[in-house]
């Protein structure tokens, strides 16, 4: 490749968390801020973008093989349940509980995903239709073992504190979760399958591809890493909403949008998951201003924030050519 295209590569790679950190800097400075104040907000800034990365790789594995899975944060939630529970149980909130919690809950998320793609399989409805149920199936149980409150006391720690105390953890988890996915999906048979299928289902079929167990596996891959997700927002908030009924788990999934389609823009540059990546520190910072404008912007507010940004973005991917001809003209 030459100079030139490794340079464009770099550039397309970064001009937009650089674009975001020099906007948002700017802002936080205009108060007498910084974006990342001290060791503790950084801590936080780092945490943020491991839930945020995951959650955006869990939703773009089934969502861009035309599966659009509302179960994700159902799956988040419950598998945090099970994990809490059981760890609990075994260490009594002592030293090594948040070890085995994240352990626990990896796997009870691989096993609800593994479930939840199991029905999409046998019943052979639409994907969103499966999701919409299984997310109330694990909704009502969530409330069934926490009798709808919230779960504290399995949570709150020195162990589970210790470890989202620093951003060590979370950013191994990250460089794992990362390097493990693009590995699996970019240079296994099963991601060569993933691949074909996502590109033309009925051609991949008919050259043997089997496609329910691809599906599976995406389905289990995926509530393993809610699981994380669930373990990550247990650990920072240090409760677990049990009375997540009616959809209200739901809300989880849509913190990934937007940093998905940044990932996918990101991703013409680079790699699909360090597009994420990148996203997701886009998103941690702009969750960071918030916080430096705690007192003047509202959750309310921050959520239609989130949305403006989101419609933006998207009315720029749809005009991207039109505006370039305009601005290069």
């Amino acid at each position: 490749m030459s100079t030139a295209g490794t340079a464009k590569k770099i550039v397309g790679t970064f001009i937009i968390p650089v674009i975001v950190f020099l906007i948002l800097e700017g802002l936080c400075l205009s108060k007498g801020e910084h974006i990342i104040t001290n060791a503790k907000s950084f801590d936080n800034f780092i945490v943020y973008v491991a839930i945020v990365m995951i959650t955006t790789i869990a939703l773009s594995i089934n969502l861009n093989s035309g599966r659009f899975d509302f179960s994700l944060g159902s799956m988040a939630a419950l598998s945090a349940i099970i994990g809490a529970k059981i760890s609990y149980a075994i260490f009594g909130g002592g030293k090594g509980s948040a070890l085995c919690m994240l352990l626990v809950t990896i796997v009870a998320g691989l096993l609800l995903g593994l479930i939840s793609g199991s029905i999409y399989v046998l019943l052979k409805i639409p994907p969103i239709i499966t999701s919409l149920g299984v997310t109330l199936i694990y909704e009502g149980v969530m409330y069934t073992i926490t009798d709808g409150k919230y779960l504290m006391t399995e949570v709150q720690n020195s162990s589970m504190a210790g470890f989202v105390g620093t951003w060590i953890y979370a950013a191994i988890i990250i460089v794992l979760v990362l390097v493990l996915t693009i590995v699996l999906f970019d240079h296994t048979r099963f991601g060569f399958d993933y691949n074909a299928l996502k590109s033309g289902q009925k051609v991949s079929v008919n050259t043997g591809i089997k496609e329910v167990k691809n599906a599976l596996i995406c389905y289990t891959i995926c509530g393993g890493l809610m699981g994380l997700v669930g373990f990550f927002n247990a650990a920072r908030n240090t409760t677990i909403n049990g009375g997540q009924l009616n959809f209200g788990s739901i809300a989880i999934m849509f913190t990934a949008f937007l940093p998905m389609f940044i990932g996918s823009y990101i991703s013409r540059y680079s790699n699909e998951k360090v597009g994420f990546l990148l996203a997701a520190i886009c998103m941690s910072m702009l969750n960071s201003t918030f916080a430096v404008f705690s007192n003047e912007i509202t959750a309310s507010m921050q959520s239609i924030i989130n949305a403006v940004l989101l419609v933006v973005f998207l009315i720029y991917l749809n005009n991207e050519h039109l505006l370039r001809k305009i601005f290069t003209k």
